[in-house]
């Protein structure tokens, strides 16, 4: 993608040919902090016995990733240790 201007929730997706972690190559990455280099944010992950994930955070640059038509709705915030 192109430098552009993202916001706070907006959904990218980081891309299989350019994602510097082949790991997170595919994924829908929610925007948590706007970056002059791209973005930082979060990829949701699964969770076990009846329990929300956690979160993968990264740091995209702008060739890493594509604007998608979305913004997150459901912002997952980490749980505190004692829950």
């Amino acid at each position: 993608m192109e430098q552009t201007t993202l916001v706070e929730n907006e959904i990218v997706q980081l891309m299989p040919d350019t994602c510097r972690n082949p790991m997170f190559g595919g994924c829908l990455m929610v925007v948590t902090e706007p970056k002059s280099w791209g973005a930082q944010g979060y990829v949701q992950a699964l969770g076990s016995d009846g329990k929300i994930g956690g979160q993968a955070y990264y740091r995209a640059t702008w060739v890493e990733m594509e604007r998608t038509r979305g913004v997150a709705t459901a912002i997952i915030h980490e749980a505190a240790d004692d829950e």
